[in-house]
């Protein structure tokens, strides 16, 4: 039985078949799923951030240089990406930088230094460029091969891990469970989802060649004008996601004074409300426009840290890191599918240099942050971000999406 509906198909409830079309795709749940899987990872260690911040004795500076080791992790795996995927397949890059992340991800949790804290959060960094590409490309895939539209979908697939982990971190810090078993439970499940999903990922029919012959392996191109547009605001986003991640535990431990019960439901709050968006996203967006929600959801997400800096209450915080994950919902959705449409730009090459760069916003937005925060504070932290915000809304009012 053909699961699948076509881009125009006319309903009453789009928005109900769309989801019914994305969970009942075996190929799309499956992308779905390796999105789910990285952000549970994601969501469960940065929920015990502040546990390693206290027990290494880190100033918030110190912190963020530390953290900065996943950016460079990243930087280097980047250009490689295209090529690796080009000789492994898009299922089999999912698999082996899942288990990467599983592995990498247990040892800054088990750090007995900084030294090894950046070690691990490197090889994440490795790992984790290469499997952002290669789900963003499998996705794209099951949207090109049977006509449906998924990519929002799958984000809100990311955003629900993260939701789920943060959730389960909260759980275990309540319950006085160790760190270090807790992380090395999810990677374990985690690994163990990845090999169960591979069946399902590699029947889903590869991009090594595109049409027009160009080879997936082309990974890296100077952006012109258009993309590079699309580049800052996507990096705009990116830096409000990793604000969430890396510090909104951090701000309401520390700054506000919340438990370490609340302090994880920080990006727990953000992770609600943006996977609520992003599974409505792919029924939202060809109503409301693409470019008119990046405008409006780049003043949502800076009103929210806007927010939670002038209301400095642990109630008040995750309102404002819940409008945070409302305004960058679905800006990385509209861009990445954008990134592949830009004229004179090779598909492939388009949707890696896009990655490459805003995912540098994520990975390296929360050690600037950082540094702000160590020279004024983490309220200037949180506002630096919001006024990147701010100019993504207006540079979104310029930006062509093809």
């Amino acid at each position: 039985m053909n699961t699948t509906a076509p881009l125009n198909s006319p309903s009453r409830n789009l928005f109900v078949q769309n989801l019914l079309t994305f969970f009942l795709n075996r190929q799309a749940l499956a992308v779905g799923l390796v999105f789910a899987c990285d952000s549970i990872l994601f969501g469960s260690w940065v929920a015990h951030i502040p546990h390693v911040k206290e027990k290494l004795h880190l100033s918030d500076a110190e912190l963020g240089l530390t953290l900065f080791a996943m950016p460079v992790g990243l930087l280097i795996m980047n250009p490689l990406t295209g090529w690796i995927i080009a000789k492994l397949g898009e299922a089999r890059a999912c698999l082996w930088s899942a288990v990467g992340i599983s592995l990498a991800v247990c040892i800054p949790i088990n750090a007995p230094n900084t030294v090894v804290m950046a070690l691990g959060l490197f090889l994440l960094g490795l790992s984790s460029a290469l499997i952002n590409v290669a789900m963003n490309t499998c996705a794209t895939n099951v949207e090109r091969t049977q006509g449906i539209i998924i990519m929002s979908s799958c984000h809100g697939m990311w955003s629900l891990g993260g939701l789920l982990g943060s959730g389960i971190a909260g759980a275990v810090i309540a319950l006085h469970i160790s760190p270090q078993l807790h992380m090395g439970i999810i990677s374990g499940l985690v690994l163990l989802a990845t090999f169960l999903l591979q069946p399902s990922l590699i029947a889903i029919p590869s991009s090594s060649r595109t049409e027009s012959g160009e080879k997936a392996g082309s990974s890296f191109v100077r952006p012109n004008l258009d993309l590079l547009l699309m580049i800052l605001i996507g990096l705009a986003v990116a830096m409000g996601e990793g604000v969430a991640l890396d510090w909104s535990a951090v701000y309401l431990r520390e700054t506000i004074g919340a438990s370490s019960q609340i302090a994880a439901l920080g990006f727990g709050a953000f992770s609600l409300t943006m996977t609520s968006f992003r599974f409505f996203g792919d029924a939202v967006i060809p109503k409301i426009g693409a470019k008119r929600w990046l405008q409006l959801g780049g003043l949502l997400a800076a009103s929210g840290l806007f927010f939670a800096i002038a209301l400095p209450y642990p109630a008040t915080a995750l309102i404002g890191f819940a409008l945070l994950g409302a305004g960058c919902s679905l800006g990385a959705p509209i861009l990445y599918s954008a990134s592949m449409r830009v004229p004179g730009i090779p598909p492939a090459a388009g949707l890696a240099t896009f990655a490459t760069f805003s995912f540098i916003g994520f990975l390296a937005g929360p050690p600037v942050i950082g540094f702000v925060s160590e020279a004024f504070g983490l309220y200037y932290g949180l506002g630096f971000v919001a006024i990147i915000l701010l100019i993504s809304a207006g540079l979104s009012r310029i930006v062509k999406l093809f």
